[in-house]
């Protein structure tokens, strides 16, 4: 296969018009697995491939990228530093996006090996042409730049290359091409910081972290909510929000928040404000995050009941997340009235309304009635019960009702629901107690999507896997719950299909 593979260069060599050879050599190569194509394109010149990734036709270059991802992938990346790197560089400075994109992805490979790492770094020519890739157009090249540094970070030299040199000047440079340009390089050094505090030392030394955190009151207010975003995504880390804490944002952000009442355009950054606590709480606790910051609880259940779909939306999916676990149930439950409000809004949204705000709705009043059953002491069962009730006269018939609208994503919202109340024991009670509703869940009719399949099989699962639901439920129904999740969620009687073909 070697011989075939060098007699194909050889006559793409001395062909006028290659585009046909080309494409021989692009079969060949697919033709050979991975594993087995390292021996045969080993020690071949690939010097005419390189070379006709200047040439003016289209067709060729496309051809001869998809020939080097091919050949390339299957050597190492030790080989293609010591072999390569001249060539690859050149990559990153071509006109066709393709090319440029093929030259760091395997530079991106070549960064996270120990042993090609240390010919890039001792190459500062390389790294500039990667950083300069940063300001492309398309954000296909600037991702895999970026994705390329930060890969070079995670280890001390690398992070002494970017932030101990003129590379870190050559950033700089970079930024100031435009606003765009500057996040793509906050997005990198948000990405570099997450990894240890070692890391986040190094940007934060660089000043780079202290100039994004001053846009979170820059006058754009488009600015302030992408910056936001960043800082939130900072915040994942433990190490992260420890240093945000020191840097007193938590405490400008609750400012932002109460400072939103009297400005106009307010509604472009406040989702990205409230979606920072949200996360900030979940990661921490909630009880410490309303009390420290009651701002952000306050203007949460403003939001549940503002008019704006963009405000609702946000303050559905913060509700879910807070009360997905106990400690935010008990701070829920604490505001008294206002919950109940926000729950009865809850519940007005998910019967009415646009399908996305519905589906949100349902999804987040599962989160909140959702209790796993180690949880399940009495104080937090009559809890879920008494929301559940709160939802409606007539909850069960409520969820059902839209369990059967024609919209598959409702369907499995409200089948959601049922799945959270299905290991509690007054959900088992209920359930038994409306009529028809065991053979709602038996009936495979149903819901005829693959969704609306697995929603209704994880609800039968929750049931069959309660203690409770055997004595609850009586022993006819549970055997036939079981029957049903042994059967799978596809199963489809035989008898069924006997009857329709006789139908035809």
């Amino acid at each position: 296969m070697a011989a075939s593979i060098e007699s194909l260069l050889e006559e793409i060599s001395g062909a006028e018009d290659p585009t046909e050879e080309l494409q021989s050599l692009k079969t060949a190569l697919l033709s050979i697995p991975l594993s087995a194509l390292t021996d045969s394109v080993r020690g071949q010149r690939l010097d005419v491939i390189f070379s006709l990734l200047h040439s003016n036709q289209r067709e060729q270059v496309q051809l001869c990228v998809d020939i080097l991802e091919r050949i390339l992938m299957a050597l190492s990346p030790e080989y293609l530093a010591q072999n390569y790197r001249v060539e690859l560089q050149g990559g990153l400075t071509h006109p066709n996006e393709s090319v440029k994109i093929l030259a760091l992805t395997q530079i991106s490979r070549m960064v996270e090996n120990p042993g090609a790492v240390t010919e890039i770094l001792n190459h500062h020519d390389i790294l500039r042409a990667v950083i300069h890739c940063i300001r492309e157009e398309k954000m296909a090249v600037a991702k895999q730049a970026i994705q390329s540094l930060s890969k070079l970070s995670h280890s001390k030299p690398g992070l002494d290359k970017l932030f101990q040199s003129d590379l870190l000047t050559v950033m700089k440079e970079v930024m100031a091409t435009s606003d765009i340009v500057r996040y793509r390089i906050y997005e990198l050094v948000v990405e570099i910081s997450s990894v240890s505090p070692i890391s986040l030392g190094y940007c934060a030394n660089s000043s780079l972290i202290s100039q994004l955190l001053s846009e979170l009151t820059g006058d754009d207010v488009l600015i302030r909510a992408t910056a936001t975003e960043m800082v939130t995504t900072l915040a994942h880390s433990q190490h992260g929000r420890q240093y945000l804490a020191q840097q007193g944002i938590m405490d400008k952000i609750s400012n932002m928040i109460r400072g939103a009442e009297t400005d106009p355009f307010s509604s472009l950054y406040l989702p990205g404000l409230v979606k920072f606590f949200g996360n900030l709480a979940i990661m921490d606790s909630p009880q410490q995050v309303c009390e420290t910051y009651p701002a952000f609880q306050n203007k949460v259940f403003e939001m549940a009941l503002d008019p704006d779909p963009v405000m609702i939306g946000v303050a559905l999916d913060t509700l879910g997340l807070l009360g997905s676990n106990v400690e935010g149930k008990q701070v829920l439950q604490k505001t008294g009235e206002n919950f109940k409000a926000v729950l009865l809004r809850m519940s007005q949204l998910a019967s009415s309304g646009a399908t996305e705000l519905r589906v949100r709705s349902l999804d987040a009043i599962s989160q909140l009635l959702t209790l796993q059953p180690e949880q399940q002491t009495e104080d937090l069962l009559a809890l879920t019960e008494s929301w559940f009730h709160l939802l409606s006269n007539q909850p069960m018939d409520m969820i059902r009702t839209i369990s059967t609208q024609p919209f598959p994503e409702l369907h499995c919202g409200a089948l959601g629901i049922f799945t959270a109340i299905a290991t509690q024991p007054w959900g088992q009670k209920l359930m038994i107690n409306n009529p028809g509703f065991m053979e709602f869940i038996l009936d495979r009719s149903t819901g005829q999507t693959k969704e609306a399949k697995d929603a209704k099989y994880e609800l039968v699962g929750s049931l069959v896997c309660s203690s409770t639901a055997a004595e609850i439920l009586g022993s006819q129904h549970y055997l036939r719950l079981k029957t049903y999740l042994r059967e799978g969620p596809y199963y489809v009687s035989a008898v069924a299909s006997v009857s329709t073909e006789g139908a035809d």
